[in-house]
């Protein structure tokens, strides 16, 4: 194990003799706070921080960061605090060994809720300073390398954590060879069989493959000095775990991806990289589609190449990644890889730290939307796997979205107000679908309309973080308020039944019902009514209740608008529409359903007036409702034409159609149709009955 010393001789190469001290200092002050304690392993507990400092020094981090990895554990496992750490150190230290410190004092339902709580922690103190998920990677770097002495179940745990959220993290900061390292360990732990299986098989084929790689490599330095170009070609390793990805998630065969020859060749400037281009093209003929320029278009997470597939001798393809010195670098440690907090704070982050930084400040702002910390935690895995597409703006700017992204989820990335205002889009100026997935290099425009709201059924496709996290906030408030509404009318009509309103009940009677049931506001409490979680009769009793006394069954039936959203639905099995006699049923969570009075799904509790409820239609009811119709009619041409001419002529409109013939004569179709009312109704069915050869029309009902 090193020791302090030798990480001070190894820090002074970059770091000042005063910064050095510190770090000494810091050690110093972990030794002692971790006294006594030993790992798993039964090494003394200080060897973990010093290893964690140690895998951040080789990453040329600042001294506040090493002083941090020092401290990492005390806080959480050792009874100092913060504040003892901030006037020793210094209050960022302080700040950073508390961002990475797990809340042990709080007591959790299940570990996913723990590790949710925690994760959210962690993100607030990252928009403080980033270099707190540095320090937390590093120390879950050097966790995963000493995995083997834990327990099976605990080690499967932790691995699964590491390679759904850390290894992720990692790519997202373009910190590549530590998300490799992460990715195979994770892997190991979690599937030992496969990953020596795999292990084995990749070096078996590394022996035979030998011969052609050193050919291959040849040909390709021989043709840059050629046209006289320096750069280094070397081969390179396909890791693991990205092989076992690729079997699993492309359903090859290992030979199959073997197959692959993959090198590197790096170079000293950009306007190189576009001349080996050229050259390796002339060597071996590309294959089309599978050219991607990373430089002039980066990845989100700051990777910069140029990578391009050739088919070379024999057939065997080439893939070739083409880049600086600088973007290797960039390409290995990422984030870490210039590290930014000098002396002085006022320079601007370069492109890597900004884009970091917008990732973070996305992540805030999913953590502020979103319900409990398991939501938040859903969300954020959603955006940690970056295959992305680039869509440009209406003025030309690009953005960058994760594969399989929509016109919404692309609204919802220019601005939420523009997402929930959102009711069509066009791609590359034609009117396409919201639903329809986005390719890189589209041009894409949100039409937008004041007063729109989200749809729910966008939650079916959307596909970031961000925008799925806002639908659910905009819908959440839409139901909140129309919840109440109803809520309101339900309470007030069973108070007028007993002569009373909610605005005449005295508000001290109010408040003491509140207290009873444990809740905050009267809100609270219309929306629990309206959602059909409180019966209204039964809050109404409460609050009128002089003791024993019963009230009156509510008089005559509460109207129906049509207009209530989506607190009220109407029964698929009835279909009932304005002018039926209807009921109305409570069912906890989802509102009112509103059934025929006929409906046979509900003549159980047809009379239980805690359950169900008398309603009426409104004068002024509007919207279109469906209606189920079954048409027997003769066979003939240009059947479904008749069918839809007539529909369209009485003002209707036909939402779905099926056909099934009964025998070679008769046809029987099946037409749910959009209408506003009973009459309308009887309009739509006389237009259909005036058609030659129509034998019978039903409206279907359960």
């Amino acid at each position: 194990m090193p020791s302090i010393d030798a990480l001070a001789d190894r820090l002074s190469t970059y770091l000042g003799p005063d910064q050095v001290n510190l770090v000494r200092r810091a050690y110093f002050y972990a030794e002692q706070a971790h006294d006594g304690q030993r790992r798993r392993s039964g090494e003394a507990y200080v060897t973990h921080p010093l290893a964690v400092a140690s895998i951040l020094a080789d990453m040329h981090m600042d001294h506040q960061s090493l002083m941090a990895a020092m401290l990492h554990d005390v806080i959480e496992d050792t009874g100092i605090a913060k504040e003892a750490l901030s006037s020793q150190f210094g209050e960022t230290v302080a700040e950073l060994v508390d961002g990475v410190s797990k809340l042990t004092q709080m007591n959790f339902e299940t570990k996913a809720e723990a590790q949710a709580e925690n994760f959210q922690k962690m993100a607030m103190a990252m928009a403080r300073d980033i270099r707190v998920i540095l320090v937390k990677l590093a120390d879950r770097l050097h966790n995963m390398r000493t995995l083997e002495v834990l327990s099976g179940e605990k080690r499967r745990r932790i691995a699964k954590e590491t390679l759904e959220i850390y290894a992720p993290i990692a790519n997202r900061l373009g910190m590549h060879s530590v998300r490799i390292e992460f990715e195979d360990l994770g892997f190991k732990a979690m599937y030992p069989m496969r990953s020596a299986r795999i292990y084995q098989a990749v070096k078996r084929a590394r022996g035979n493959r030998k011969e052609i790689v050193n050919k291959i490599e040849e040909s390709l330095s021989h043709c840059l000095a050629v046209d006289g170009i320096e750069g280094e070609v070397s081969g390179r390793q396909k890791h693991i775990y990205g092989i076992y990805k690729k079997m699993r998630g492309k359903r090859r065969a290992f030979n199959e991806i073997m197959d692959v020859y993959a090198f590197r060749i790096i170079v000293d400037k950009v306007d190189t990289c576009y001349r080996v281009l050229g050259a390796v093209h002339n060597l071996y003929k590309p294959l089309p589609g599978r050219f991607k320029d990373y430089i002039a278009i980066p990845k989100a997470n700051g990777y910069q190449s140029l990578h391009t597939t050739l088919f070379g001798m024999h057939g065997v393809p080439i893939e070739i990644q083409i880049r600086t010195r600088e973007m290797e670098e960039m390409a290995n440690n990422g984030i870490a890889a210039h590290w930014l907090y000098k002396s002085n704070d006022d320079e601007q982050p370069k492109g890597s730290h900004a884009r970091a930084r917008q990732w973070v400040k996305g992540i805030l702002e999913l953590q502020q939307r979103a319900g409990n910390s398991l939501e938040f935690i859903e969300s954020v895995k959603i955006d940690l796997f970056p295959d992305e597409v680039y869509v440009f703006t209406p003025k030309g700017r690009i953005m960058e979205l994760p594969k399989g992204s929509t016109a919404v989820d692309f609204a919802y990335a220019v601005h939420t107000d523009v997402g929930n205002s959102c009711i069509a889009c066009r791609i590359n100026r034609r009117l396409a679908p919201l639903s329809e997935p986005l390719q890189s290099g589209s041009t894409v425009e949100i039409v937008s309309a004041p007063g729109a709201r989200p749809n729910p059924a966008w939650l079916n496709f959307v596909v970031t973080g961000k925008a799925r996290t806002h639908i659910r906030h905009a819908l959440k408030l839409q139901r909140r308020s129309e919840s109440i509404n109803l809520g309101e009318r339900l309470l007030n009509k069973v108070l007028n039944g007993f002569d009373s309103a909610l605005d005449k009940i005295p508000q001290e009677r109010v408040q003491a019902m509140l207290a009873e049931y444990r809740l905050e506001l009267i809100e609270d409490l219309l929306e629990d009514i309206g959602l059909g979680n409180r019966m209204a009769y039964v809050v109404a009793r409460r609050l009128l209740s002089t003791e024993g006394e019963q009230l009156p069954n509510p008089e005559g039936p509460l109207a129906i608008r049509g207009t209530e959203g989506l607190v009220l639905s109407y029964a698929k099995c009835c279909t009932p529409i304005p002018g039926d006699p209807i009921v109305g049923h409570l069912s906890a969570g989802k509102g009112m359903v509103v059934h025929l009075e006929s409906c046979r799904n509900i003549s159980e509790i047809r009379h239980n007036p805690e359950k169900c409820i008398q309603l009426s239609w409104a004068k002024d009811v509007t919207g279109e409702f469906n209606v189920e119709l079954r048409v027997e009619l003769e066979h003939q041409r240009g059947l479904i034409a008749l069918l839809a001419s007539s529909v369209n002529a009485a003002d209707g409109n036909i939402e779905k159609i099926s056909m099934d013939e009964r025998d070679g004569r008769i046809s029987v179709v099946q037409l749910v149709v959009s209408v506003h009312d009973r009459v309308h109704l009887a309009r739509v069915i006389k237009k259909l009955r005036a058609l030659t050869g129509v034998i019978r029309i039903t409206r279907m009902r359960a």
